[in-house]
């Protein structure tokens, strides 16, 4: 069986987050995620840097992740709240990590922290992060967050981030950490998922969306994905690690596609929901429920 999950762009004219993650739950959702970006560069400032402007209109809306994930941890108290992804090298290490430590703590241990690189130049920039240094970033950041959260006295002495020791709580529920999901498709994904991460999050490349009502056919990007998880698997056995899951985000709603990917090894789906006002939301929610537990 696989783990369902939902996840949608929050903003102000959506609707509410709170309101979001306890309908999922209310309805045997195993997980509520939601985005982060902090801003969206216009564009034109850089050469070659994308344009805001080519983003849909969500983007622009979306409301703060942390604030948001605190909103639906505490409107529920069985489902899972992750994000999905949160770009960590757009963050401060020992702030986020005492945010995430802190949700940890009130939601009883049930945060997922999926993480990504970030894909726009300009966002990456305007953070004072180097676009071509990102993965290095994001991953000195988890390091170092992981030191506050699994040590009484943390330091961290690294290109990117450096700090003597130090004292910071709460400590996370989760022991030695929330586990991190690392978000992403590229070449050396899976080589990254192993050194510092607790599972692999890919986004499934399929055309169809949850409104167009998939007909749940095998999808070109498939076959690519098993051979990945299996090479996955033999890296991950290879480093004395052990199994690393997999969620597949914006997962065909279809359950002949569930199927496939129980088969694949995947062990939670996460279907991005339009963002829409409640009715609307709600509607879909309900639309999507039969396939919990499939």
């Amino acid at each position: 069986m696989i783990s369902a999950g939902v996840q949608f762009f929050p903003s102000a004219d959506s609707i509410g987050p709170a309101e979001f993650a306890a309908a999922a739950e209310d309805r045997g959702f195993e997980s509520v995620f939601f985005p982060d970006h902090t801003h969206v560069p216009v564009g034109g400032g850089v050469p070659g840097w994308s344009s805001g402007a080519d983003l849909p209109e969500y983007y622009r809306t979306l409301l703060e992740l942390v604030v948001v994930l605190a909103a639906a941890v505490a409107v529920t108290t069985r489902i899972r709240v992750g994000s999905a992804v949160c770009l960590v090298p757009q963050r401060d290490p020992i702030i986020l990590a005492k945010q995430i430590a802190t949700l940890d703590q009130l939601s009883h241990g049930r945060m997922v922290l999926g993480v990504g690189a970030g894909s726009n130049p300009e966002e990456l920039h305007n953070h004072g992060t180097d676009p071509d240094r990102r993965f290095a970033v994001l991953r000195e950041r988890i390091e170092a967050m992981t030191a506050i959260w699994a040590q009484p006295e943390a330091a961290y002495h690294g290109e990117f981030v450096r700090f003597r020791s130090l004292w910071s709580w709460p400590k996370p529920v989760q022991r030695p950490r929330p586990p991190i999901l690392l978000g992403g498709s590229g070449p050396r994904v899976l080589d990254r998922v192993v050194a510092y991460a607790d599972g692999w999050m890919p986004f499934r490349e399929g055309t169809q969306q949850i409104t167009d009502h998939p007909s749940g056919e095998i999808e070109d990007f498939e076959a690519g994905l098993a051979a990945r998880i299996r090479a996955l698997r033999d890296k991950a056995s290879a480093a004395g690690r052990p199994h690393l899951p997999v969620t597949l985000f914006n997962a065909c709603p279809h359950p002949a596609a569930l199927e496939r990917y129980r088969v694949m090894g995947i062990e939670r789906v996460v279907f991005w929901l339009p963002t829409q006002d409640a009715t609307a939301t709600l509607r879909t929610l309900d639309e999507l429920t039969p396939l919990v537990g499939k």
